[in-house]
């Protein structure tokens, strides 16, 4: 019995030894994979939103692979030529969320909407397509105040002949017709040319409360262009 006792206290041991050993080895692994480092994308500097994102604004930069989340950007591919939803931060972790390729587009919440001419008091004349900007009610009852509390969307802005305002080194029709995507979408964002008629990317309800307020004609749009457009002018409107 003392012999049968001593060989199963001797095989518990060794077992819970193997166990140590084992449980030793996974943390070290672990450890070591926390220390390994994986190289994602962040901007060299502030990006406002709205900006097209090029090359030479990010950067790489390492970060131990344990506080890699999932979303983060590690190819260039990703987000060139996409358009900066958000603002992004200097040294900011770029997430596939906060760059949209086609921003241009609405959502599936919404529809793009003419606006018309008589509906608007004043309009900014350096929007373009993809800007963001908000809307504001002047006159009618009440005080002029600010129509929705988040920026609009503008899908296009059109000339006088409606001709969507183009880029001439780059025509939208062209790009179009070659079927690049993403030119096409370039072009847009750098038009140039006098706005006679905008378009914005509405909800059904952000319809129907622009048009209760102007179809009386008693009060009418202010359409601006939001503050991060107009601190990020120089960048954004680059020839």
């Amino acid at each position: 019995m003392n012999r049968k006792r001593s060989l199963l206290i001797s095989l518990t041991a060794a077992l819970l030894a193997g166990a140590l050993v084992y449980g030793v080895y996974v943390l070290q692994v672990k450890q070591v994979e926390l220390q390994q480092t994986v190289s994602i994308l962040v901007p060299k500097s502030f990006i406002p939103s709205g900006t097209m994102i090029t090359s030479d604004m990010v950067e790489a930069m390492p970060i131990v692979a344990g506080a890699f989340q999932e979303g983060m950007v590690t190819e260039l591919s990703a987000i060139v030529g996409g358009e900066a939803v958000v603002p992004l931060g200097t040294q900011e972790p770029i997430l596939q969320w906060k760059v949209d390729r086609f921003h241009l587009l609405p959502n599936r919440t919404q529809s793009t909407f003419h606006i018309p001419k008589e509906y608007i008091l004043s309009l900014s004349g350096g929007i373009r397509a993809g800007d963001q900007v908000e809307l504001y009610i002047s006159g009618g009852e009440g005080e002029s105040r600010q129509l929705f509390d988040r920026a609009i969307t503008v899908a296009s802005v059109k000339s006088s002949a409606n001709i969507e305002v183009d880029n001439p080194k780059n025509s939208n029709l062209t790009s179009k017709l070659n079927s690049d995507a993403e030119r096409m979408y370039a072009s847009r964002r750098e038009a140039n040319g006098t706005i006679d008629q905008i378009n914005l990317n509405l909800t059904g309800e952000e319809w129907l409360t622009i048009d209760g307020y102007c179809k009386t004609k008693k009060a009418k749009l202010v359409i601006a262009l939001t503050a991060s457009y107009a601190l990020g002018e120089d960048n954004l409107r680059k020839p």
